[in-house]
């Protein structure tokens, strides 16, 4: 019988990691209840990939550092902090506020944040992960190309933008790939492809 609920669960498509008891099991409710927690992981699949953000520790980059590697400066700094930092991903972070300057004019009395700034803070993001995949020296981004962008939520003022990069592929010729997605809470409310050029500066 417990190599029927194993086999059973097999079924899932997801390593498992928990206890499983199982009282008077047998094949179609073992089936019925792998059904049940492939629905559930499908539902929720996404959730995996958003990251953790805690405020109260320390960041891998503040804005002092940030400004040493990117050349934006106010308004157009649109990354306030990097909470994580590998040589495949980053995560950023951008706290909305009500006196951005954009919110003046987008829009009176209902203010959204543009959706061609979220695909900035990505870019600016993304900027400082391939900076930082390259030998010491100082470098711009020039942002080439997006694809498969879509907003799904409105980002406004009190949100936190969680911003994460991922490198599709590895540089080559300073071309950066890379997939973003911006995270308000555990939602998705960006996502795209971009493309980068990194230049060394002479």
């Amino acid at each position: 019988k417990l190599l029927d609920v194993v086999g059973d669960l097999a079924l899932v498509g997801y390593a498992i990691k928990g206890h499983i008891i199982a009282h008077r099991p047998g094949h179609s409710t073992n089936i019925e209840f792998a059904k049940k927690i492939k629905s559930f992981i499908k539902k929720n699949k996404s959730l995996k990939d958003v990251p953790v953000y805690d405020p109260a520790l320390p960041p891998i980059y503040n804005v002092q550092q940030i400004e040493k590697t990117l050349p934006h400066r106010y308004p157009f700094l649109l990354v306030d902090k990097i909470i994580e930092l590998t040589d495949k991903h980053i995560v950023g972070i951008k706290n909305v506020t009500f006196n951005e300057p954009f919110f003046v004019g987008h829009f009176p009395g209902n203010p959204v944040m543009p959706g061609v700034l979220q695909i900035e803070a990505l870019a600016q993001t993304g900027g400082i992960l391939c900076i930082n995949s390259l030998p010491a020296g100082d470098y711009d981004t020039y942002f080439l190309k997006i694809d498969n962008c879509k907003f799904k939520l409105k980002v406004v003022p009190g949100d936190t933008m969680i911003l994460k990069m991922e490198l599709l592929s590895p540089i080559r010729r300073g071309l950066c790939e890379m997939r973003g997605t911006v995270y308000i809470g555990n939602k998705i409310a960006t996502e795209a492809d971009l493309m980068a050029q990194v230049v060394k500066r002479s």
